[in-house]
């Protein structure tokens, strides 16, 4: 579990503990905000996140759309995970890497 203090200037004495499912839980809401883009479905749901002192790192393990840029995709994903921890959260995200697992091609493509 993971703890880090709100406001070191207020008065208030206390800290905001954040488990590390909830931190999990908004990296996959980031990744399903970025069309193209799905979860494995696995156990772990293809996320995997470290917390470490330069901030977070996260390890998602991902399924890509045929149509889409690969490259941009991996680059919205990262970007999308990055806003959305750090503004829902006081964490750093330190790096986000992407593993392509699978592309979902469209049924009725010649391959």
């Amino acid at each position: 579990m993971a703890h880090i203090r709100h406001d070191p200037t207020s008065t208030q004495k206390g800290k905001i503990t954040y488990n590390s499912g909830i931190v999990s839980g908004i990296v996959s809401l980031a990744i399903s905000e970025v069309d193209g883009v799905s979860l494995l479905n696995s156990k772990n749901r293809g996320i995997k996140l470290n917390f470490d002192k330069q901030g977070i790192i996260a390890d998602i393990s991902v399924k890509v759309d045929a149509s889409y840029n690969v490259p941009s995709l991996a680059f919205r994903i990262q970007q999308s995970i990055k806003h959305n921890v750090e503004s829902m959260t006081k964490y750093k995200v330190a790096k986000v890497d992407v593993h392509i697992q699978d592309v979902n091609f469209p049924e009725n493509s010649a391959l």
